[in-house]
């Protein structure tokens, strides 16, 4: 299969990578990140897994997808704030039947996605996979997890069939569900707790639960996250999703989350595709989300005072 990763930050890297090691696939890392790009090309991707090292060297990077071409698998690892951008960037790879898969976070990707491609071949998942850059052509695999895949529509497609299989045999553990909407969601209210937080206390995960206070707040954001996809009849997968929120922090307690690594390298966050998301959500179904706008406005102030 000829399969594009369109972002090679650290996730695109872990999928591409290890995508790249399934005899018969031809993997490509779209980015813009010439030095990156550069260093892969001459030296592979290493990957730092578990205190070993591997080195991913059937992998080729590029900056321009016309230099790819139409492929059989778009994956979307961009930041949620580029996706418009990344997908019209591309366009190259897009055939009449590639398949586009979006593994991003936050809500609304799947939109932009289909906004510019259509939605015939678009499909989405998540991932609880963990992965840090460390350096051009170096990342590490920060923590396993399982996979979602499927069809916006709930069917269990021959499409989909087959990604979770070379999925599986590059030991990227998959499964197929018929709610992959539910599991956006269900993936959306975890970084509602955690992200937005971390990032204005500059606290690590699990630093959250040690604190009453900000224990609250994160208790209050889902809770009115939760109320938000109850009025939109989204099926979330979890009866408290609270306290999920709260396991998967005490999980990853260790953890810088992704908008706090934003906030410490001045980069600008995805906060408008998840607390910014509960809050527009929220206004399309007549739910007052407080305790999220107060978030996202903290997270922009951040962001605009460097």
């Amino acid at each position: 299969m000829k399969i594009a990763i369109i972002g090679a930050g650290a996730m695109g890297c872990l999928y591409g990578g290890k995508l790249s090691a399934v005899q018969g696939n031809q993997v490509f890392l779209l980015d813009i990140w010439q030095e990156h790009v550069n260093a892969i090309n001459r030296y592979g991707l290493f990957m730092e897994e578990q205190a070993e090292i591997t080195n991913y060297n059937r992998l080729v990077a590029k900056t321009k997808a016309s230099d790819v071409g139409v492929v059989d698998l778009a994956i979307v690892f961009v930041k949620s704030t580029l996706t418009e951008q990344a997908i019209r960037s591309n366009l190259f790879v897009f055939g009449p039947n590639t398949i586009t898969l979006t593994l991003q976070n936050g809500m609304g990707n799947i939109d932009l996605i289909c906004s510019v491609i259509g939605a015939k071949n678009v499909i989405a998942g998540t991932t609880a996979h963990g992965a840090t850059m460390l350096g051009p052509g170096k990342m590490r695999h920060a923590g396993t997890g399982k996979t979602f895949i499927g069809e916006l529509g709930g069917e269990i497609s021959e499409r989909v069939s087959q990604l979770a299989e070379i999925f599986n045999h590059a030991n990227l553990e998959t499964e197929i569900s018929e709610n992959v909407l539910g599991l956006v969601w269900d993936k959306l209210l975890i970084n509602v707790g955690i992200n937005a937080l971390t990032a204005i206390t500059k606290l690590q995960n699990g630093g959250l639960l040690a604190h009453q206070e900000i224990e609250a707040i994160l208790e209050a954001a889902v809770t009115e996250g939760i109320s938000v996809a109850k009025a939109k009849n989204i099926s979330l997968s979890f009866a408290d999703a609270v306290a999920h929120t709260k396991e998967i922090a005490a999980a990853t307690g260790t953890n810088k989350s992704s908008m706090l690594q934003d906030v410490l390298n001045h980069r600008q966050t995805e906060i408008d595709m998840i607390n910014g998301a509960i809050v527009r959500e929220g206004k399309a179904v007549g739910i007052l989300t407080p305790v999220n706008m107060v978030l996202t406005n903290l997270v922009h102030f951040i962001e605009k005072s460097g």
